[in-house]
């Protein structure tokens, strides 16, 4: 039997002990949002129990959190420390996905609930924005007392057989009312209200409407029944917009008094001023002239507006987070940096560096001259440069003019026609990747909000490079290796003219099972084979590598033999990876050949004449499957003039495609270019594979031509 956060009280301890708990830490602490996360029953996530000062629907994006993500509480309890965030700037630059759906200035503290050698999992709590940027020793020892207690609760629960475990929603801690009226006061109360100038309302910490005045109502153009218990933003259609309830967000998360004006229709312009408590939101209501306008004559102390183009800017990160989900290699972090960072914040030009070898490489750049961009690719991580401080600190810099870069780099000079610039570093899982550098052309100030939200964006494209870093090396990799596994060309063999090509795949790794190859034998016999190892992977590649020296351990050997002894090998090694191969003997003499075939596309034959003909082989079973297959030989006359098409499925199969056809139209492109010398067919094969629908599979293509005898 077990107590859940949300459920019935058990005697001395458990869920309901912790509520007094977090309320005297509250008063005494000054903080206004507390938050339990227990650890789930397998340990891998946190799961939110208990919480106080903030609406359910606002935190329930973090009802569960994986102990292994990137957030204060994960961290806190996995490392067994105390996070401190004291700025939005700070969360953006640690936790950038967090900040990205938190943009609002508050600061954090969060450690782990423990009771001796047990972790029971962790508590968050929020203070003010004005907090001072280091926890004070009075609130470190109160929250190190309450982590203490509320282990000891939990461990007492679970030591009585009824341990404490997070039900399906935390127990929200009601917020108590600053003082009690009575019927009368109330009714006074109401009646100041109504004389006010324009209207007033008041929302719960849910964001539903317990109060409005008439005139509010007027405004609203609602009869007050309609409002009361509806949220503003789904209560009138109008204000259904990001905006409101955005700020409803901010004014509840930050503590801080905030305003947003709103159209209702047709043309009537209202301002909305929000204050903030424990217990609610006040709104006061005016009509204004216009978005624009300043703060109405009425209020003596407004609510500093929100920070222009906030909505916009978020829009912008927001898109620049899913279109890098979508970055593969770095060329496409930079291209997508481009088209949305810059229009995002309004700059010039950038510069997107990456860290290799104790320098700043230049990866990326829009709008800055080739000359500069040169001057300062690789520089040094020690210079006294601000893309390197940056990136050395983790301290973004901003810059609204050059005196003010001037003040912080002595030795600066200026090298473009910039104005302002900001200097980002880019950080992922805590390890350097590189820099960002923004330009302006103008100078410009950069307010708190845009601070955060450009320290956010620098830490997806941290994220976003680091990856695509990675892909980039593997594919050298890919790359190196396909080319060390494939012959670097073919032998020249007299009386035979050929031609090879491979393509990758245009998805994946770039590498492949597919193979081509082709063996001098002795003066007259040659031998040729091609195959497809199954999968897109170095696994894949490998495999690839050991089928091709098997055939050519065995070259010599007849055909079926040769299959026959490769098929032995693979079944004992039991890669999990099956193979099609075909092998040919050419006898240059007689003018023939020999092939045998494990589950291979069919090659195509065209004769001296121009007809062609895809050759029917009989199919043998793929390699690595049956030890005891065996692989039946069919022999053909290769007369001089003749050209053998030996391919990889990955020439003749495409979405939508039937095979069969485009085999069929493969050896229609084959006996149109009778007049075409082999190397030009084989690119015009390769050309056609490209211009198809996306690949899913690499071509391996190898052309034989026996040459018409002189006279």
């Amino acid at each position: 039997m077990s107590d859940t956060a949300s459920g019935a009280p058990c005697e001395d301890f458990g869920p309901e002990a912790m509520g007094p708990l977090l309320s005297r830490f509250t008063r005494e602490t000054g903080a206004y949002v507390t938050a339990v996360y227990l650890l789930s029953q397998d340990g891998s996530a946190l799961q939110l129990a208990v919480l106080s000062g903030v609406s359910w629907r606002i935190a329930s994006p973090w009802t569960r959190v994986a102990l292994a993500a990137a957030t204060p509480v994960s961290d806190a309890v996995r490392e067994q420390r105390l996070v401190w965030i004291n700025s939005e700037e700070e969360l953006a630059r640690r936790y950038p996905q967090l900040a990205l759906v938190l943009p609002h200035p508050f600061t954090m503290a969060a450690a782990p609930i423990t009771a001796g050698p047990s972790t029971w999992g962790g508590l968050v709590v929020h203070w003010s924005s004005t907090h001072p940027p280091a926890l004070r020793e009075h609130e470190r020892q109160a929250l190190a007392g309450i982590c203490h207690r509320l282990g000891l609760i939990l461990q007492q629960a679970a030591d009585s057989g009824r341990p404490v475990l997070a039900g399906p929603e935390p127990r929200v801690l009601p917020t108590p009312p600053v003082r009690t009226a009575s019927t009368a006061e109330a009714q006074a109360a109401v009646g100041f209200a109504e004389r006010l100038p324009g209207g007033c309302c008041a929302l719960d910490p849910d964001g539903r409407l317990t109060f409005i005045t008439t005139a509010a109502a007027d405004l609203l153009g609602t009869g007050i029944g309609d409002l009361l218990g509806a949220r503003p933003w789904e209560a009138l259609p109008w204000l259904d917009n990001p905006v409101a309830e955005d700020r409803y967000r901010a004014t509840a998360l930050s503590r801080q008094p905030t305003s947003f004006t709103a159209r209702r229709p047709p043309d009537h312009w209202l301002s909305f001023h929000l204050y903030p408590d424990a217990s609610g939101i006040s709104v006061r209501i005016v009509p204004t002239p216009s978005p624009d306008a300043g703060p109405p004559p009425q209020l003596l102390y407004p609510a500093p507006p929100a920070g222009p183009g906030r909505a916009t800017s978020l829009y912008h990160l927001m898109h620049l987070a899913a279109t890098l989900t979508e970055a593969v290699g770095v060329q496409d972090v930079v291209a997508r940096v481009a088209d949305q960072v810059l229009p995002a914040f309004g700059a010039q030009a950038f510069a997107l560096m990456a860290a290799e070898e104790g320098r700043l490489r230049i990866v990326g750049h829009n709008g800055y001259p080739a000359e500069l961009i040169a001057r300062f690719d690789a520089v040094p991580l020690t210079t006294d440069t601000p893309a390197a401080q940056v990136l050395t600190t983790g301290v973004p810099s901003f810059f609204a003019d050059f005196a003010d870069l001037k003040q912080a780099h002595p030795a600066a000079v200026p090298q473009d026609d910039m104005a302002a610039w900001v200097f980002l570093p880019l950080i992922s899982s805590k390890s350097p990747v590189g820099s960002l550098v923004l330009s302006y052309d103008r100078p410009r100030s950069f307010p708190p909000e845009e601070r955060s939200v450009l320290t956010s964006t620098a830490g997806l494209i941290a994220q976003a490079l680091d990856r695509a870093r990675l892909y980039d090396a593997k594919q050298q990799l890919a790359h190196n290796l396909q080319a060390g596994l494939l012959p670097r060309s073919l032998p020249s063999i007299p009386g035979l003219d050929t031609a090879a090509r491979y393509l990758p795949a245009s998805h994946g790794m770039d590498i492949g099972g597919d193979f081509y190859d082709l063996i001098h034998l002795n003066e007259a016999k040659a031998a040729a084979a091609i195959g497809d190892v199954q999968g897109h992977n170095v696994q894949a590649a490998t495999l690839m590598g050991q089928v091709r020296t098997a055939v050519h351990a065995t070259a010599g050997a007849s055909p079926g033999e040769v299959l026959a002894r490769t098929n032995r090998l693979l079944t004992d090694l039991n890669p999990g990876l099956f193979t099609s191969c075909l092998y040919m003997d050419l006898d240059l003499a007689r003018h023939r050949a020999c092939l045998a075939t494990a589950g291979h596309p069919p090659p195509i034959l065209r004769h001296p004449d121009g007809h062609t003909e895809v050759l029917d082989l009989p199919p043998g079973l793929l390699l690595g499957i049956d030890a005891a297959a065996d692989y039946p030989m069919t022999e053909i006359v290769l007369a001089p003039g003749s050209v053998l098409a030996l391919y990889t499925d990955g020439l003749v199969e495409a979405p939508g495609t039937d095979v069969g056809d485009a085999i069929t139209t493969l050896a229609e492109q084959l006996a149109q270019a009778r007049n075409e010398d082999i190397g030009t067919i084989a690119d015009s094969f390769i050309a056609h594979a490209q211009q198809s629908q996306a690949r899913r599979d690499d071509i391996a293509l190898l052309l034989i031509h026996s040459p018409r005898e002189a006279g």
